[in-house]
């Protein structure tokens, strides 16, 4: 989940709650910049490292998982680095703030009901909600893959796509949400190919995999900036069925080659 103009994308969806949700579906998609559809970071390779070593986590204290995300974001780092690099592009390590209340101050504005973790191009800055069931079992491969998510964002921001995408919420809400579901199933296969590449240094079974493609994906409560409503999965995020294809793709490519939801028919970014 990205935070970005938060109040522009609350105005986005609330205009669609009144115009109804299947406009948004039918409308052509617009032509993208050369940055989202062509970008360096398609053809720089594979993800930097094979091996991430997760810390043991025993007592389920909010100290343990602060040290196993840290080991992540530092994982993450030594995978994003080189490819960003290669692509052109100055890499820096965005910053890792672990809270555990909705309603945080962030440089995005409080953290949302609804909400897991968020990125903040503000500050280049990942925000984890550690809830009291995540401390009791951090080491869940959905929460290694939702702090990749993020990454990903990160990874968007580094390479000119975040910028890029700063016109669709100024947009009409169509193409707003339809700019908003590409970037967020960019940044869930970029996600996967960081799972992917690192599979084998994990020692976890096939079905912890499964479970991640068969999950109900994202939503977005934007009720802290006044929108009282709830958005779907379909609207903002991608169906549950195109995000197990992008998870899909880039896990068994372990890069970002196969990331491009700029270039996919609407079909897969519905």
């Amino acid at each position: 989940m990205r935070i970005h103009r938060l109040a522009l994308m609350a105005g986005a969806l609330a205009s669609l709650l009144f115009a109804g949700t299947a406009h948004a579906a039918t409308v052509s998609a617009p032509a993208f910049k050369p940055v989202l559809t062509k970008n360096p970071l398609y053809k720089a390779g594979k993800l930097g490292i094979q091996t991430c070593e997760e810390p043991p986590v025993n007592h389920g204290s909010v100290e343990e998982a602060e040290v196993y995300f840290s080991s992540v974001m530092d994982c993450l780092k030594q995978a994003w680095a080189p490819v960003v690099k290669k692509a052109g592009y100055r890499f820096s390590t965005p910053k890792l703030t672990v809270i555990t209340r909705v309603g945080t101050k962030t440089a995005c504005g409080k953290f949302p009901e609804g909400a897991q973790a968020l990125y903040c191009p503000n500050n280049k800055s990942i925000t984890f909600l550690l809830s009291p069931e995540i401390v009791e079992e951090p080491r869940n491969l959905a929460l290694m893959q939702v702090l990749a998510h993020e990454y990903g964002h990160h990874v968007q921001q580094l390479t000119g796509i975040g910028n890029a995408t700063e016109t669709f919420y100024a947009g009409s809400s169509a193409r707003a949400l339809d700019g908003v579901r590409r970037s967020e199933l960019q940044a869930q296969c970029l996600s996967a190919a960081f799972v992917g590449r690192v599979w084998d240094s994990l020692g976890r079974g096939d079905a912890e995999w499964d479970a991640i493609l068969k999950s109900t994906h994202n939503f977005l409560d934007l009720s802290s900036i006044g929108v009282k409503v709830r958005s779907g999965a379909d609207q903002t995020h991608g169906k549950d069925a195109n995000n197990a294809y992008w998870l899909q793709r880039g896990f068994k490519s372990e890069s970002a080659s196969a990331c491009n939801t700029w270039a996919a028919p609407k079909a897969k970014v519905l």
